[in-house]
């Protein structure tokens, strides 16, 4: 299929492999669809939480989507953050679950949410190591809608507790990786769909003293803010703080009627997701003060824009920075496999020349 016109092309600081990181090939249960996967440095190893859809009905297709029966978000783990993945045997959790809106999931693994009795299926993880503790953000799907939640991954990295989750409808959430003023601070993004119109989605940025009760909301980044986008935008990886402010990457997409492709899996995909990144203030996080105005990263590979489940997506989930400053960006492509990408702090804080007046 390759790119969709018109053709977009990442920043030339982005170095890609010539193949994903991890497939699902790789993994030790069934698996069918490997993306969208946080990543975080821990003693020393690489750890990713990873997404996988399986379980699919073809009967059902095609169809636009939401015909898979099940999806597992599981754990690999590397000595150097590009190969040699080692899968563990079991995922943190293993939903199943029947067509339609109001199916409830259950957790094969044993794993029960009390305080969550409608929920559906938690996915899109993200890791964010924050005071001795390990935690992540997930979407959560609920009989009643879509939230977004915080959990807290224990020290054997086998289970986790949920500590909060918003109202519906928001997800992408990723918490700043230390408080800021005094507070936990989270990117978000809501779906205002009566106000904003369907697909008209921003970045916005929400405090809490404790990780459960959240407030003093701001917007961060309207969609009209960046060229590559005209429907919607949402956070990324968890950003990272550098001398120049926080280095933050979102995803962008841009939408068309007619004119891209269709794909075994779904017939009217026409949306096309690239990575964009910024620079928002150290002390003041609700603040732009740089932004590429161009896509950091772009579907240009095979992988990213020919073959999988929806073709032409790009989907960062996690941001490490190492101590030479050389930078590993993890993403999902094709919502089918994960990949990495690498380039240095000063290569990305160059491309947030122009401040968003």
């Amino acid at each position: 299929m390759a790119q969709w016109k018109p053709e977009i092309k990442g920043a030339s600081c982005i170095r890609k492999l010539d193949k994903p990181i991890l497939t699902k090939a790789d993994i030790p249960y069934e698996a069918e669809f490997i993306f969208n996967a946080g990543v975080a440095k821990l003693n020393g190893k690489y750890v990713m939480i990873f997404r996988n859809d399986y379980g699919f009905d073809a009967s059902q297709y095609p169809k636009s989507w939401g015909s898979n029966r099940a999806i597992s978000v599981g754990i690999a783990v590397s000595d150097n953050g590009v190969d040699n993945w080692q899968v563990h045997e079991r995922p943190l959790v293993d939903m199943h679950w029947g067509l339609g809106w109001d199916a409830v999931g259950v957790d094969s693994l044993g794993k029960t949410f009390p305080e969550y009795p409608d929920i559906q299926r938690l996915y899109d993880p993200r890791i964010i190591p924050m005071e001795d503790a390990i935690y992540l953000c997930l979407a959560m799907d609920t009989v009643h809608g879509l939230r977004g939640c915080i959990a807290k991954l224990n020290d054997t990295l086998d289970g986790f507790e949920i500590i909060s989750a918003s109202v519906p409808d928001n997800r992408n959430m990723v918490l700043f990786p230390e408080k800021i003023g005094g507070y936990y601070v989270r990117l978000e993004r809501p779906f205002p769909v009566y106000s904003r119109g369907r697909d008209r989605f921003d970045i916005w940025l929400s405090k809490s003293p404790d990780l459960k009760f959240w407030g003093e909301s701001k917007l961060v980044l309207g969609v009209e803010d960046v060229p590559f986008a005209n429907d919607k935008i949402g956070p990324a990886a968890p950003p990272v703080k550098t001398k120049y402010g926080w280095l933050t990457l979102f995803h962008a997409v841009d939408k068309e009627t007619e004119g891209r492709g269709q794909t075994e899996w779904d017939l009217y995909w026409n949306k096309r997701y690239t990575a964009g990144v910024m620079l928002l203030d150290l002390d003041d996080p609700s603040k732009v003060i740089g932004m590429s105005k161009e896509p950091l990263i772009a579907p240009d590979m095979p992988y990213e824009s020919d073959y999988g489940f929806r073709q032409n997506v790009i989907f960062p989930g996690g941001m490490i920075v190492e101590d030479d400053g050389s930078v590993k960006i993890y993403y999902g492509a094709a919502d089918s496999v994960e990949c990495v990408a690498f380039s240095t702090v000063e290569e990305l804080v160059a491309l947030c020349t122009e401040p968003r007046l």
